[in-house]
């Protein structure tokens, strides 16, 4: 090999082969953020909500305001309350973003019945009313009632099976 050869035969590999590998690294280690740095992740509304504490009081309270409401009221008749309360309490933690333990039918099988005896958008109205209330009456902030009552309204053509 020439010298005159030589010389750019080695730029070219101390280009390619030595300093683009360093400054791709650099690059590379610039765009990464610490975790310390990174965003956090944006809360579950079960974690907002105050988690297995605050779904538990809700439900016991929603379920005490359904139960008094004459209207809906037909519609938990013979229903053992104590297994209803625990599989709420799955759904919504499932529902709002917390741990997946729910075990229970999916919304359209599980009130199907329901529905042949006259369950209808009247009666979903009184329920979300009633979920509205129990959060507010918990303290809950207005936003995160609005999101858990949107959360509620997407079952609606499930729960009415349409």
């Amino acid at each position: 090999m020439h010298f005159d050869t030589f010389i750019p035969a080695f730029l070219i590999f101390a280009v390619v082969g030595l300093v683009l590998p360093v400054l791709l690294a650099t690059i590379a280690d610039a765009q990464r953020t610490s975790p310390e740095e990174a965003e956090p992740a944006p809360q579950s509304l079960y974690d907002r909500l105050g988690g297995e504490a605050a779904v538990n009081a809700a439900v016991d309270i929603f379920y005490r305001k359904v139960l008094a409401d004459p209207f809906v009221t037909p519609f938990f008749e013979g229903v053992d309350m104590a297994k209803q309360a625990a599989k709420q309490k799955a759904f919504l933690t499932l529902a709002f973003g917390g741990p997946n333990r729910y075990t229970g039918k999916d919304m359209r099988e599980g009130h199907r019945h329901l529905v042949k005896r006259g369950l209808n958008d009247a009666h979903f109205d009184h329920i979300l009313v009633h979920l509205r209330s129990t959060l507010a009456e918990l303290g809950v902030p207005d936003p995160l009632i609005q999101e858990a009552a949107a959360i509620a309204e997407s079952t609606r053509n499930d729960v009415l099976d349409r």
